[in-house]
């Protein structure tokens, strides 16, 4: 009887993404109901991206909403180390014994080479591929060139001719033909491993039975099988579950939603209300009640009840499924929810720190202190009227922070302070006049406390969805301004 293990495998390159904890539950759901193990990942050989930072939070995230692992980083297991980037001599081992057995080859070409190429066969609207130039070099010329120090990445050799098939727990048979699946790169010139070929060794050698991923990860599916076959190890049972949709039905994107899940922690959503809700999209209790635990979930869970249409990350839903597990608390279930949430010590000492000189009153706090505690802030268009910038110019203003928020992966009030004054210099607006429209769209009034401090006690996720929410009442940017202002967040890092 084959034991059940299931992975998560999230990189850590930014905010930990809801639809990590949506993919990390039907794993967990799954590994729970067969009595097997949850498996934590980290997948971290994006060396510019990946962040010890990005990492704890991940962590952190996924700990909150109550999905925690049997092995992992942070509490070890037979398979360590969890961390990719430390398990680079085992990547590198199984991409020798690739191209020693003939599955895979050194490529020499040059980034201009492949680029001209792309551009060819989109040209000639045809699917971007590597065309095999290397596959015709000698195994003295290979052999020269590596001796000689020149740089090379290691591909994977594709069939040209004939069908991958597959089968999926929710799609059943899936075919793709082997021309529209290109001559992946293995090993980087820098010696670590793209995901393809990590992702087969790891789920191999951590003996990953199950593999529920996102739809996404279909059309890599047939890479995935020829390694499999390449190294002669049976494939993991795969199971290729729908994305989160926007309401447009576009894939669930920062751009037009929150996707943090820690921002839905500071938002002050419960835990369980949000994989209550994540547990609806695209599934469905046997009994069809919409209110139901993690653990009520992992006792009725059932693979074929998951539908193939794109679930849509409606937060109307989710706050009415939130309101339904808060009034149904009891008083000190309740409390302690609250503590957990923003009634933390360290929170609240963070807080007072900025709001103590400003008080005349104890009952002063409110005034002074309440936009640390509330989720989206009650603002007017007018409020944003200034004397010395255009209506063009804070719109500005605030899309600009917005994009460096996107892109910052540190979140300190350092980092604040050199985003607002950098951008500010850019903009060639004084200091004073850039943040106006900041104080009101993040503290909801125009005086308050610091106001970078208090974007860096916010958070990074809340202080994104309250430019998000002030730039929705003003009105987002056009394409057009969209290109004229980008450049001020050129290079920010």
């Amino acid at each position: 009887m084959t034991i059940v293990r299931t992975r998560i495998a999230p990189s850590p390159t930014g905010e930990p993404h809801v639809g990590t904890a949506y993919i990390a539950l039907f794993n967990f759901c799954f590994a729970r109901q067969h009595g097997g193990q949850f498996i934590l990942r980290i997948e971290d050989t994006d060396q510019q991206r990946s962040t010890p930072e990005s990492e704890q939070k991940i962590l952190e995230a996924l700990r909150w909403a109550g999905l925690n692992w049997d092995e992992g980083p942070d509490v070890g297991g037979p398979h360590a180390p969890y961390r990719q980037s430390e398990r680079g001599a085992i990547y590198l081992e199984y991409a020798h014994k690739l191209v020693h057995e003939g599955h895979a080859f050194h490529c020499f070409c040059k980034a201009e080479r492949l680029e001209a190429l792309r551009q060819q066969q989109q040209a000639r609207g045809e699917n971007p591929g590597y065309d095999g130039h290397c596959l015709q070099l000698s195994q003295a010329e290979v052999s020269e060139r590596l001796a000689s120090g020149e740089s090379s990445v290691i591909r994977m050799k594709v069939p040209r001719e004939g069908v991958c098939c597959f089968d999926d727990l929710l799609r059943g048979r899936i075919e793709i033909p082997w021309s529209q699946v290109d001559m992946q790169v293995l090993l980087k010139a820098d010696g670590l491993p793209t995901y393809h070929l990590a992702n087969v060794v790891d789920d191999h050698l951590m003996q990953i039975s199950h593999v529920i991923r996102g739809e996404e990860w279909i059309n890599s599916a047939p890479k995935h099988q020829l390694l499999y076959h390449y190294l002669g190890w049976q494939m993991p049972t795969l199971c290729h579950m729908p994305l989160l949709r926007n309401p447009d039905k576009s894939k669930l994107s920062k751009r037009k939603n929150p996707t943090s899940i820690l921002h839905y922690q500071r938002m002050g959503y419960l835990p369980e209300a949000l994989l209550n809700y994540l547990g609806r999209m695209g599934w469905s209790m046997p009994d069809e009640r919409e209110k139901f635990s993690l653990q009520d979930m992992i006792e009725a869970f059932d693979l074929s009840r998951v539908s193939l249409g794109g679930p849509i990350f409606a937060l109307d839903k989710l706050d009415w499924l939130n309101a339904l597990w808060i009034r149904e608390m009891n008083p000190q279930d309740f409390m302690q929810a609250l503590i957990r949430w923003r009634f933390q010590p360290a929170y609240i000492e963070q807080v007072l720190a900025q709001v103590q000189g400003r008080l005349q009153r104890l009952s002063d706090i409110v005034d002074w202190g309440g936009f640390f505690f509330r989720g989206q802030l009650s603002l007017q268009a007018e409020q944003f009227v200034h004397k010395k910038l255009s209506s063009t110019q804070v719109r500005s203003i605030l899309q600009c922070l917005l994009w460096a928020c996107e892109q910052s992966m540190l979140w300190d009030h350092e980092r604040v302070q050199f985003l607002c004054q950098t951008l500010a210099q850019r903009m060639e607006i004084k200091l004073r006049d850039f943040m106006a429209p900041l104080f009101l769209a993040i503290s909801g009034a125009s005086s308050s406390t610091p106001v970078m401090e208090a974007m860096a006690i916010l958070g990074q996720d809340m202080v994104r969805a309250r430019l998000r929410h002030a730039l929705d009442l003003l009105g987002r940017p056009s394409r057009e301004e969209e290109q004229a202002w980008a450049h001020w967040v050129a290079d920010l890092d």
